[in-house]
């Protein structure tokens, strides 16, 4: 299957690797064609919340009950912060650079659930979840991806951590107050 991606990804040339279908090598201009689609199994998890510790959670459009705070996989050539403010601008519709995005320096690895494994290249089990915090001023009206989330909701923190699905975001949220002493 050729999904005929063109273009330059900062000025980088994009080609072949095992986990991506491609890989980054640096050129001034290149036409990419990805070929298998796989997801890089490095993550970013992130936790946006408010000075009185409200925190923001998404109900999954896949998963009616399944909420989550934002998350997404790494693309080729990008740094983890870079992720995060690519995920926050999808999920959301917030520029995070606009606010406080802070790497919480927590890794997370877990078994990745077996309905998504085909997202991944074949034998790709496991995902390394990089987390970080997004501090808002108060809590925001949010522009939501309706191919990924349905509706979206602000919570106390303790409460936020009860409905996530995923419990590396529930712990994340849950070590939100000592995380910013």
């Amino acid at each position: 299957m050729n999904h005929g991606v063109r273009g330059v990804y900062g000025g980088k040339f994009l080609e072949n690797s095992a986990y991506s279908a491609y890989s980054v090598v640096n050129v001034d201009y290149c036409v990419v064609e990805m070929t298998t689609p796989y997801k890089i199994p490095v993550s970013v998890l992130v936790v946006i919340y408010t000075p009185d510790l409200q925190v923001l959670l998404m109900e999954r459009a896949d998963h009616p009950g399944y909420w989550q705070s934002v998350t997404g996989s790494q693309n080729p050539g990008e740094t983890l912060r870079e992720t995060a403010i690519r995920e926050v601008a999808e999920e959301t519709g917030l520029n995070a650079a606009q606010f406080e995005l802070s790497d919480d320096k927590q890794i997370n690895s877990y078994e990745i659930y077996p309905e998504w494994r085909h997202r991944y290249a074949p034998g790709v089990t496991t995902n390394t979840e990089h987390v970080w915090r997004l501090k808002l001023p108060t809590p925001m009206p949010i522009k939501l991806a309706q191919r990924e989330h349905v509706r979206y909701a602000w919570h106390p923190y303790q409460e936020a951590a009860r409905p996530c699905f995923s419990p590396s975001n529930a712990a994340a949220i849950l070590r939100l107050p000592q995380a910013l002493t």
